[in-house]
């Protein structure tokens, strides 16, 4: 028997309905005669495949259903965080890096972040990014104070081409450790860093003895994207400067009558010469130094 000639519409026919299930597993169609075929395609097409006149619309029920389950309960969220930053035990796959709380991170994925890490506190830390904790709240020791309060040796002043006298800021560092010991004092950031085209500028918080004792922003310039690290500790020590005036530290250097005196006895103006360039410039150098490279007295 020769196979019976199909149209295009019965054989997507045949096609929907073994794909449904109804017809599974017949794949040809000579075996049903083709007057046969039409009318059970008709029958079942149309028994099988109702029209809808209007979309189905979900009700209420059902969307408030989906919704909830769509959201894991809020007691599975806590105890996933805070299982990841108490499980000291966790393991971090070599070639990632770790961060102050066990957070890893892709090495080509590394940021630079200021701002205090979300988890990184405990209930006993201070966040010396915001807290005055202990602020005026009692002074200093005697002998702390005397420490912090003692005169500058004129020989550790020293003096700037302008005329401004100032101390280097590793003796701001040598008063301090004598005077609450290496450890007993520190710098927090209060801010994060600000780097214009030219400047970079921080706040920062000098605590001592457990204790927030003073605030300043410090500030360096840099004439060099390659110089940013360094300027970066230079605006540290800067505000560590800065936040010494209120204990006291060096305030002579800012006693217009002390400088005037100071200058008089121990600093001298004189004209140089620059060595390349050859413009002469008038400069402040100290009685008992000398003059350097690329200058030469006139």
């Amino acid at each position: 028997m020769s196979a019976p000639f199909l149209t295009q519409s019965t054989r997507r026919a045949y096609s929907l309905l073994g794909r449904s299930g109804n017809l599974a597993g017949v794949r040809g169609y000579a075996v049903i005669p083709s007057s046969t075929a039409k009318t059970f395609v008709k029958k079942t097409v149309s028994s099988t495949y109702k029209p809808v006149s209007t979309p189905l619309k979900p009700t209420v029920a059902s969307v408030k259903t989906v919704s909830t389950s769509a959201k894991p309960a809020a007691s599975t969220v806590s105890t996933a965080t805070s299982s990841a930053f108490t499980n000291s035990k966790s393991t971090i796959p070599a070639n990632q890096s770790t961060t102050s709380i066990g957070v890893s991170t892709s090495p080509e994925k590394m940021e630079f972040r200021d701002a205090p890490l979300e988890g990184s506190r405990s209930q006993n830390t201070v966040d010396w990014s915001q807290s005055y904790h202990g602020l005026g709240t009692m002074r200093f020791s005697e002998e702390t104070g005397k420490v912090l309060t003692a005169p500058l040796d004129e020989n550790d002043i020293e003096i700037k081409p302008d005329g401004l006298i100032y101390l280097p800021e590793i003796k701001y560092r040598r008063i301090l450790n004598k005077a609450f010991g290496p450890g007993g004092w520190g710098l927090a950031p209060r801010s994060e860093t600000i780097i214009t085209p030219k400047m970079i500028t921080r706040e920062y918080a000098l605590v001592a003895e457990g204790r927030l004792v003073a605030i300043a922003r410090g500030e360096q310039d840099y004439f060099d994207p390659n110089g940013i690290p360094t300027a970066t500790e230079g605006c540290k020590s800067n505000a560590m400067m800065r936040c010494c005036k209120d204990l006291g530290v060096a305030s002579e250097l800012w006693d217009p009558r002390f400088i005037r005196t100071f200058k008089k006895k121990n600093a001298q103006q004189i004209f140089v010469e620059h060595v390349t360039t050859k413009k002469k410039k008038a400069i402040w150098m100290r009685k008992d130094d000398e003059v350097s490279y690329p200058f030469k007295k006139c």
